[in-house]
């Protein structure tokens, strides 16, 4: 790549793993790069830790699975003491999955799966992928929380008052369905969002971008953490009001009419998706089955939702996204609102409230609100 400009200081990383391979093939994909500099690396989480002051890092990659200190309260040491971007790099097992999850919600902002390709240091397609995440959080640092908060990202926000108008929307009668669509970000702010929302009058289905083996893992997550009926989705799954469906990783999951009066789960790969689970997709086949559905867009880096937000725009349906400050990362909310497509924007706690409200029996319609979109 080009030289870097004297303006601009390379990127502070620190690489945490209890393998010293892992350590080398890590150091080999950023080498040559830059605007990367490694400037520390860690067998486990209490060296990480005590060499936290003295390297100052602005990114740090962190094994999952260590000695002594794992992956998971190392990252609650670093958010606690010094919140910083984390990315987790996670084994393809069960146990990674789970605590790559906890760590997520946990304060990490993304991960990268170890493969077995990466382990043989075959590290052509995922090396990319890496040095793209480590760039975008090292340019992106974490705000420092309020007192019991969570850190978040100071990316793409807007302060409230600057953000795009908002479509004219009466909600319809009461709603049947509810579709949320979320990325980075996401296993941190659901169990919040969805203890917002309560036990709904109708079902939900959540499109959450992972890879496979990830989205079973979350749903237990949430299972337990919420006391809700949250489950991953599989081929034929029948929706029930009460439930709360996560479409599993790598596919993208699609609605249609089953027996009687039910909605049943499909699931394929789109070809057309660049990423999965597609939030379009899903959003695009609520509005084939149910008659007064919701589309929800919750924390996320990139665009995937603006279009099927678009087909709820045009059947005067709601889109309510999340406001774009309180976001991990808030690209699919702003993308959302700067296509015009949005009707509401709320924080995470009165968005739940508002659809325990709206999926109440015999709920009213009010007016909407020129400002909010309430």
């Amino acid at each position: 790549m080009s030289a870097l400009s004297p303006l601009i200081r390379p990127i502070r990383l620190m690489i945490v793993d209890d393998s010293g391979f892992m350590r080398l093939a890590v150091r080999k994909m950023v080498e040559g790069e830059k605007d990367i500099e490694v400037v520390g690396e860690a067998r486990d989480g209490e060296a990480a830790l005590s060499l936290l002051e003295s390297v100052r890092p602005d990114v740090i990659t962190m094994d999952v699975e260590m000695p002594n200190l794992d992956g998971l309260a190392t990252t609650r040491a670093i958010m606690r003491r010094r919140p910083l971007p984390i990315i987790m790099l996670s084994s393809l097992t069960q146990k990674g999955a789970q605590t790559t999850v906890q760590a997520l919600e946990a304060g990490a902002v993304d991960f990268i799966s170890k493969s077995s390709s990466f382990v043989q240091l075959d590290i052509v397609g995922i090396d990319k992928e890496l040095r793209e995440k480590i760039r975008y959080w090292g340019r992106h640092p974490l705000a420092r929380p309020a007192p019991g908060q969570p850190a978040t990202a100071r990316a793409q926000a807007a302060p409230t008052a600057s953000l795009p108008a908002l479509r004219a929307c009466r909600r319809p009668g009461e709603v049947d369905l509810v579709v949320v669509g979320v990325s980075t970000g996401g296993p941190r702010m659901l169990p919040a969002f969805l203890k917002a929302c309560g036990r709904l009058a109708c079902p939900m289905v959540v499109a959450q971008h992972m890879p496979p083996q990830y989205t079973a893992s979350l749903a237990m997550h949430l299972r337990q953490d919420t006391g809700l009926e949250v489950s991953e989705g599989s081929e034929g799954t029948v929706l029930a009001p009460g439930t709360v469906t996560v479409l599993p990783g790598g596919q993208d999951g699609g609605l249609t009419p089953g027996l009687g009066s039910t909605w049943v789960l499909t699931l394929r790969v789109l070809a057309s998706a660049s990423i999965h689970p597609s939030v379009d997709h899903l959003f695009e086949t609520a509005l084939g089955v149910a008659k007064t559905p919701v589309a929800v867009v919750l924390t996320g880096m990139g665009r995937d939702g603006t279009q099927g937000a678009g087909a709820f725009a045009r059947r005067a349906l709601p889109v309510v996204v999340q406001e774009p400050g309180e976001c991990v990362v808030a690209g699919m909310p702003f993308s959302v609102l700067e296509a015009g497509h949005a009707s509401h924007v709320f924080p995470v706690a009165r968005l739940g409230a508002t659809l325990q409200e709206w999926c109440s029996p015999g709920a009213s319609r009010p007016a909407p609100d020129p400002e909010r979109g309430l």
